[in-house]
């Protein structure tokens, strides 16, 4: 079997060789339907949004909308942080090498603490 060539967005990206058949599943895997599923409701709670201003709609009215599509997206983006650390941070702790244990830890509590500033700001 050959492996894929996945490369980034950028051309000068490197070039990552995986197997597909040995790359673990993402954390929110096992929940990835329920993701979709809450997803799709928040883009239909957008598309409501945009045709309220179409609308013309009072300008309160919308601004509740967003508030209600902007928690909505904050409770996917915690769900997703939940399954990184539970998932991604708990399976470089079992990383049986000592060093290369508290390297992966530290990586991926640093992307977990930098989702969360982005999600903060």
């Amino acid at each position: 079997m050959s492996t894929p060539d996945l490369r980034m967005s950028h051309p000068d990206a490197p070039v990552i060789e995986a197997d597909l058949e040995t790359v673990a599943p993402h954390g929110y895997t096992s929940n990835k339907d329920a993701y979709l599923k809450r997803l799709k409701r928040i883009e239909g709670q957008v598309r409501g949004i945009a045709r309220m201003v179409e609308e013309d709609k009072y300008c309160i009215d919308i601004l509740t909308q967003v508030a209600a599509a902007t928690k909505a997206l904050h409770a996917v983006s915690l769900g997703l942080v939940e399954e990184h650390i539970g998932h991604c941070v708990v399976g470089a702790a079992s990383e049986p090498n000592p060093e290369t244990r508290t390297q992966q830890i530290d990586a991926k509590v640093k992307e977990a603490t930098d989702a969360i500033g982005r999600l903060l700001r």
